[in-house]
């Protein structure tokens, strides 16, 4: 496949990222949290999972190396930020001793450069690499589902995609259980253009090509709407999912995990319908929906367009995403319609 170096390098940074971000949650500490934008927190995870992916991209793609990322240092540079700082670096110098690829030692500078190489604005021309260092940092505090998002444009297209999901159990999650019953959890989903998406455990063993729900009677389906109530309307998506006569509870988790759990069958349909006024990242999307739609599935936005990853650093659309199989998505486009439709005329 065209993109085989680029995947391999992919997938070994997010399971790098994936291992750092486990060894922070297990010891979760109140000074680990930050606040951004005085209402999202992030994490050392977050800036120590940038850092250690930017770094790693770089050291493989030296000569072409455009990031597209979600955190910058400015936060980091305070007075105020020094032992932070300096933890995010061991965290990261730990792991990538703990690996033994790359002969290096970083220090807090390169490790604040390393995060900064995120500022690309991305675009239609050129290779641009797409990063969620967490995907679903408030999930990742609370101890449940978040992501290692990252993807790989290529004259505004994605071609490559790869969901480090640390927590989501190996088994299935139909319903609302999101535990797994032996306790084996931590799934790498990865997808390159016209070649499929796979599934396997973090630790790299055994791979199984997955695929989307083949359910066509809406009856039967089951629907994953955002934990957040801010990243979705709840209310819009229980109408919709009453048009289509879904009788199962939504399964409401946090992050790109439910492109991940879609795209290998646990549910049929996923709804992401922010407030007016929201504007989506390219990053909460880009490694999710190549990983969906090389598995059979369809990612538009409620309009019926595809996803345009073109624009720079937002996906500038019509308010929405509807992920879902290609039998169903007929039905759930006309559903969407008409609660649009009525929504707006009661209001």
């Amino acid at each position: 496949m065209p993109y085989d170096k680029e995947l391999a390098a992919a997938k070994k940074a997010a399971s790098l990222a994936a291992r750092l971000c486990q060894k922070v949650q297990k010891a979760l500490l109140q000074s680990d949290v930050q606040s951004k934008n005085g209402r999202s927190p992030v994490t050392v995870a977050d800036y120590g999972s940038q850092a250690l992916i930017s770094f790693v991209l770089r050291q493989e793609f030296p000569a072409e190396f455009s990031l597209v990322a979600e955190e910058d240092s400015k936060d980091l540079r305070k007075d105020s930020a020094q032992e932070i700082v300096e933890r995010i670096t061991k965290l990261v110098n730990d792991s990538l001793t703990t690996d033994g690829s790359y002969d290096a030692t970083l220090s807090t500078e390169d490790v604040l450069k390393a995060i900064d190489s995120g500022k690309s604005e991305g675009g239609s021309q050129g290779r641009h690499w797409v990063l969620d260092p967490i995907d679903g940092t408030k999930g990742f505090l609370r101890g449940g589902q978040y992501a290692i998002a990252l993807a790989l444009l290529e004259g505004g297209k994605v071609v490559l995609g790869v969901l480090a999901c640390p927590n989501l159990p190996l088994t299935s999650i139909r319903g609302a259980d999101q535990h797994s019953p032996n306790n084996e959890v931590g799934c790498l989903f990865f997808a390159e253009v016209c070649g499929g998406t796979y599934m396997q455990p973090l630790d790299g063993s055994s791979t199984v090509k997955v695929q989307v729900s083949s359910v066509e009677n809406p009856e039967e389906a089951s629907f994953f709407e955002s934990y957040e109530a801010a990243h979705s309307m709840h209310d819009l998506s229980s109408l919709i999912a009453q048009k289509l006569g879904i009788k199962a509870p939504p399964v409401r988790i946090d992050s790109q995990v439910k492109y991940g759990a879609i795209s290998r069958g646990d549910g049929a349909i996923y709804m992401r319908l922010p407030r007016n006024g929201y504007r989506e990242k390219i990053w909460d999307h880009a490694a999710g929906s190549i990983v969906v739609t090389e598995a059979g599935g369809v990612v538009t936005d409620v309009a019926g367009n595809p996803l345009d990853f073109s624009r720079g650093r937002y996906l500038d659309m019509d308010t929405g995403i509807i992920v879902t199989n290609q039998k169903l998505m007929p039905l759930l486009f006309k559903a969407v319609t008409e609660s649009l439709e009525e929504k707006a005329s009661s209001t």
